[in-house]
């Protein structure tokens, strides 16, 4: 049953992108941003500042670092997608999602030096084919004269900033236990989002938008963590990762039958060839080689 964790944090984060989309009619981007975070630290805080102030001299000396977190994770890339949703699709937003774990990989090569593999060259071109299919509708000569759209744009920012999230935390390796490490993170996230939030031109609460403030406070941005971090530990990263390929199938699903959004070939095309991409990244973990051409002077080898 220990499958049950990661399908079901997926499945919050998949019902999380249809909220984001309800909330661009509901909420300014800027508001729900800032209340969600602040809904999850003041709930966080009985439970995990005591630890927090007992580790201060960390938190002290990797603060910056946990800023930068905190404005990757928290800031940019939930902001972007609020932002987004104003202007795309629940199901395209989704499908860029899906895109997290290839990015991570991409990054990974770069700032952790990983070697990269065949899956992830192949998983690469791939992606950006069904990207391009997607994002132009199944016409992609038409990018090349109406270009991409500002909600695309932000939209895959958004995803880049997370994926760098995930590449920077895992290198970075700040001493503090995962919770409290994320409640710093999401302090300073609130910091952050505080300019954006009072120069917002309408912050009100309301019936229509508060149970998606509690939603994306409670339920996206602790309990699917909780999940996930259950799944891995019981699975292992590798096998938990593989739930991620899940989240643009559950959202399109959600977004047919709950926002009635229409499913259209491009989407089938370009959706399908960029999780296809994902899963081969994942797949083929064959180191890239190449081959030395063989030396016409001497048979022997250098010493």
């Amino acid at each position: 049953m220990a499958f049950l964790f990661p399908l079901f944090a997926v499945l919050i984060w998949s019902v999380n992108a249809i909220v984001s989309k309800l909330s661009a009619a509901a909420i300014d981007p800027a508001a729900i941003s800032f209340y969600r975070w602040l809904l999850a630290l003041l709930v966080m805080t009985p439970f995990v500042l005591p630890g927090v102030w007992r580790a201060r001299a960390t938190v002290r000396k990797a603060w910056w670092k946990l800023l930068v977190l905190g404005l990757l994770g928290m800031v940019l890339y939930q902001s972007l997608a609020y932002y987004a949703a104003q202007s795309v699709s629940a199901l395209f937003m989704g499908i860029i999602n899906s895109l997290i774990p290839l990015l991570t990989v991409l990054f990974s090569v770069v700032l952790l030096r990983h070697a990269p593999t065949q899956g992830i060259v192949l998983g690469s071109v791939l992606s950006l084919g069904g990207l391009i299919w997607l994002i132009s509708a199944g016409q992609p000569e038409l990018l090349l004269t109406h270009g991409i759209g500002p909600g695309e744009i932000m939209m895959l920012a958004g995803s880049a900033s997370y994926a760098l999230y995930g590449v920077l935390t895992k290198r970075w390796a700040i001493a503090l236990p995962g919770w409290q490490s994320l409640y710093v993170q999401v302090a300073f996230g609130v910091l952050l989002l505080l300019p954006g939030f009072l120069h917002a031109p309408d912050v009100s609460l309301n019936a229509n938008n508060i149970p998606l403030v509690v939603f994306a406070g409670l339920f996206a941005s602790l309990m699917a963590p909780f999940l996930w971090i259950k799944g891995v530990a019981a699975l292992g990263a590798n096998n938990t990762s593989i739930f991620m390929n899940l989240a643009p199938v559950f959202t399109a699903i959600i977004a047919v039958t709950f926002l009635h959004e229409q499913m259209h070939s491009y989407h089938y095309i370009g959706g399908g060839i960029t999780l296809l991409g994902v899963m081969v990244s994942q797949r083929l973990r064959k180191p890239v080689t190449l081959k030395r051409a063989a030396s016409p002077v001497a048979e022997e080898p250098v010493r």
